[in-house]
């Protein structure tokens, strides 16, 4: 009886992990892949850097590049003021004119924000052009992109059967990256927290919190539109936002617009929505045109199915989500005017220096 007890206890010690724990083994095993599985979605700075130039590379080829020096330096100067600011000063950014009547902004990973010329053309003034570009700057600096892309299931599904390795993984972040920016799939929290350090980022230079005027703005030119339409579609209510907007400027200590500097230096005026030319469906995002499709037009549309990517929130006007396609090459079927703008042909950067000395002297200009 004695040999028949021992050879029991050595059996039960012989047992696997997870028949002796009830499962608990192989619970742990898949809690151990899930990290491993995080951990190789994980990219230092300089693959963000290039997870990001691959992004910028496709937005400028959708929407072409503003070959003007002058245009660039000046919306550097203010994107520079408040990266300086920010938790991560040392990026290298890169501050990108989009040649499109759109009105649009897009920042991609590493450093790279680009606002559109439309954009400029419906803002008023420096302080309003310093929110834009804040709310945009914040999206780098927290992370929200990458953040994104690494809960994602479909990348991380494809990393074991990745042929190229991190070259491949970081050319499957990029495409995911650029559909995200593209159709300003956010999550709710990232977007709000991008207009608090978008704000704020403004106020430590010496801005008015004037983000809240643009999107009143915004708004006006957006309220008959019944599809998405560009920038910040997909945000939260924006009533809501201009509210939280409105609170975070209350206790600012300045109230500095610099609005003659702005209208002597931004010539561009934004065209109405109905007059703005779009591509067409199946084009390549370079060409096509045309105005764009009245509203009761568009609503006939039949939407299609979206390609993989997150879940965008429903638009401002209240009406039911739209569940459509876009391609990274830029189709336009059942989107607003803005974000099926037609853009440039040109995607060449327009390279600009900006000195200790220029920075200086432009931040005293800020009245």
């Amino acid at each position: 009886m004695k040999r028949l007890i021992v050879a029991a206890v050595v059996m039960t010690f012989a047992s696997p992990a997870g028949a002796q724990l009830g499962g608990l083994g192989g619970a742990l095993k898949k809690a151990a892949d899930k990290k491993q599985a995080l951990d190789d979605l994980t990219i230092n700075d300089a693959e963000e850097r290039q997870l990001g130039e691959n992004v910028s590379a496709e937005i400028r080829k959708r929407f072409g590049v503003v070959q003007d020096p002058a245009i660039h330096k000046y919306v550097s100067l203010v994107g520079m003021a408040m990266a300086q600011q920010s938790d991560r000063p040392n990026l290298p950014w890169t501050f990108i004119v989009l040649d499109t009547d759109g009105v649009n902004a897009f920042a991609s990973p590493g450093g790279f924000v680009h606002i559109t010329r439309g954009a400029l053309g419906l803002i008023k003034n420096e302080a309003e052009l310093a929110g834009v570009l804040g709310h945009e700057l914040a999206h780098v600096v927290r992370k929200h992109t990458v953040n994104a892309i690494q809960k994602n299931k479909a990348i991380g599904a494809g990393i074991n059967s990745a042929a190229g390795g991190r070259s491949e993984l970081i050319n499957r972040m990029a495409k995911q990256a650029y559909e995200q920016i593209l159709e300003n799939n956010f999550d709710r929290g990232d977007e709000l927290d991008a207009d608090k350090v978008g704000i704020q980022l403004a106020q430590k230079v010496g801005y008015a919190g004037a983000l809240p005027d643009f999107l009143e703005r915004l708004a006006e030119r957006n309220k008959d539109q019944a599809e998405r339409n560009g920038m910040f579609a997909s945000h939260p209510e924006t009533k809501e936002r201009i509210d939280r907007g409105r609170q975070l400027g209350v206790a600012a200590k300045t109230t500095a617009l610099a609005e003659p500097r702005y209208r002597s230096t931004v010539k561009y005026e934004v065209p109405a929505l109905t007059s703005i030319a779009v591509v067409t469906e199946g084009s390549a995002g370079l060409a096509g045109s045309g105005k764009a499709p009245a509203a009761d037009d568009q609503k006939k549309e039949e939407p299609k199915k979206r390609g993989f990517g997150l879940s965008a929130l429903k638009p401002t006007t209240g009406q039911e989500k739209q569940s459509t396609q876009v391609s990274a090459s830029g189709g336009a079927r059942g989107l607003g005017a803005d974000r099926a703008a037609k853009g440039g042909s040109n995607p060449a950067l327009v390279k600009v220096t900006i000195t200790a000395a220029d920075l200086g002297a432009f931040k005293k200009g800020i009245v």
